[in-house]
């Protein structure tokens, strides 16, 4: 009998210290929400919601939080100038790529690229040469991608290396 009471009372000292414990102290595995610097920067587009400069941050944000479907509805939403402009269809591929979405993300590359060469000369080009290099270099890699097959290098990682290899290992040059 007084093993029995031993047991109970040493389950009910159990049980008490787990219920005064509590989880509410313990820290989240996965963080809940979104940064306090995306807060802010859907803040300031609501203060400005045509801003070119502020759709491009806060989908930047997005993707940089891993977050590559709020970047694409952000900028699909986005005022039908901003969505012309080659700076914001090149984000645009980023988001669709993140997405598994390769051969939306080559088409979207290809028209920054149309967009950058409309000029003929080096004074009439509309683009940065950071955006030029940086959509070649892209359209490239996305173009080996869609001929291997590969619609999302995330599903594929061994693939998407070796395309990436492939089309790194020459040196091209960009008139």
């Amino acid at each position: 009998m007084s093993l029995r009471l031993w047991n109970i009372g040493i389950l009910l000292a159990l049980g008490l210290f787990w219920l005064a414990s509590g989880t509410q102290r313990e820290k989240p595995v996965l963080a809940g929400g979104p940064s306090d610097a995306v807060r802010t920067l859907e803040s300031d587009l609501v203060k400005a919601p045509g801003d070119p400069a502020r759709i491009r941050a806060l989908a930047q944000a997005y993707l940089d939080a891993r977050a590559s479907g709020m970047a694409v509805a952000t900028l699909e939403r986005a005022p039908e100038a901003v969505r012309a402009q080659p700076e914001t269809v090149h984000m645009y591929a980023r988001a669709l790529l993140d997405q598994g979405r390769a051969s939306e993300a080559l088409a979207s590359e290809r028209k920054v690229l149309a967009a950058c060469n409309a000029g003929t000369d080096a004074a009439t080009h509309t683009c940065s040469g950071w955006l030029l290099a940086s959509a070649t270099r892209r359209a490239v890699i996305l173009q080996e991608l869609v001929d291997m097959g590969i619609e999302d290098p995330n599903a594929h990682p061994e693939a998407s290396s070796l395309a990436y290899q492939h089309v790194t290992r020459e040196a091209r040059l960009v008139p």
